[in-house]
């Protein structure tokens, strides 16, 4: 048995930069970073030649191609894994469409979970590379790349997407303390609006020639919180700068925010948060907020009705936890 844990993620600045109409042409960059919320992987041998996938659904079938899950079909066919396993996947989230990057989490899971299966470790680089072929080139998703690299890699990251196709990840220089004393300001709250994110990213997709001085702006933020963040100084500068990147974001797409989401900002900011956004493609998902300690307790019985997702951030990026595999193979 074979269990690997991947993390979650959110995205501070210069999200949209990582999709390929936009850095094919621009230089694109982002800071994220993981989170202490997983998605976890379980691969067990069995002892017939089925495969056996348990999620939302439960598949037994005879060989990957025949999955309807499409990410563990398309990372057993990458890994060449084609008999006789039962799968399952977990995660933290409270569902899908939650905008922390769970989709490119699985993925990148299912990828180190199965190389382990066989006895391979492969690097982060491999792992987060592979996942972005599996979901943009083969499945067509339109998404971008920033959520399997943060999800293998792990840590507070600047990720820069370049246009000829190469990606550097460089770490915020920031310590433990100040990491710990940053992300005590930090609150997420659940919408309880789902959605399909690709719905958002295709308009988004197709908008993106049209949307290119937005998005340089929202890409130019990424210095900025880099500086403060690394300087130590005032995080809260952070907050004003989520403030206004959620008001760029939202000239993006008329379907990132809504009535309700924008009564939700509205109150966080009445109540005392510096700024936020909807983590991901927006619509739905979770409200990231920056709300300096002093104020917390009033944004929290401003957002009384809704969920609070508690969470720290998270060094690490994805990683086998289990592993005891037999010492011999069919």
């Amino acid at each position: 048995m074979i269990i690997s844990q991947t993390p979650l993620r959110i995205s501070f600045v210069g999200g949209g930069t990582d999709l390929k109409d936009f850095w094919s042409v621009e230089t694109g960059a982002v800071v994220s970073t993981s989170i202490d919320k997983y998605v976890y992987v379980i691969i067990k041998e069995r002892f017939d030649d089925l495969i056996y996938v348990n999620y939302t659904q439960k598949e037994i079938v005879e060989s990957p191609s025949k999955l309807k899950h499409d990410l563990v079909r398309e990372a057993m066919l990458k890994t060449g894994i084609a008999t006789g396993v039962e799968i399952t996947t977990l995660a933290d989230t409270p569902s899908e469409g939650s905008g922390l990057g769970s989709s490119s989490s699985i993925t990148v899971g299912l990828l180190n979970a199965f190389y382990a299966y066989q006895g391979r470790q492969v690097t982060a680089e491999q792992l987060a590379r592979e996942a972005c072929e599996i979901e943009i080139d083969i499945l067509g998703n339109p998404i971008g790349k920033q959520d399997q690299y943060i999800a293998a890699y792990g840590g507070m990251q600047e990720i820069t997407f370049h246009p000829d196709e190469s990606i550097t990840i460089d770490v915020v220089n920031i310590s433990n303390f100040h990491k710990r004393m940053f992300a005590s300001n930090l609150l997420l709250f659940y919408t309880d609006i789902t959605r399909q994110s690709s719905d958002i990213l295709t308009q988004q997709k197709e908008d993106t020639h049209k949307k290119m001085d937005i998005l340089k702006k929202m890409r130019d933020q990424v210095p900025i919180v880099r500086q403060v963040l690394e300087q130590n100084d005032c995080f809260d500068q952070v907050g004003h700068v989520l403030g206004e990147t959620w008001k760029l974001k939202k000239q993006l797409s008329g379907r990132i925010s809504n009535p309700e989401i924008d009564m939700m900002y509205q109150k966080v900011r009445d109540a005392g948060a510096l700024g936020g956004k909807i983590s991901g493609a927006g619509g739905g998902g979770f409200l990231l907020v920056y709300v300096p300690q002093e104020k917390q307790n009033n944004v929290r019985e401003a957002m009384k009705e809704y969920r609070e997702f508690p969470f720290m951030l998270e060094p690490d990026g994805s990683k086998i936890i289990f592993n005891m595999r037999r010492n011999y193979w069919k």
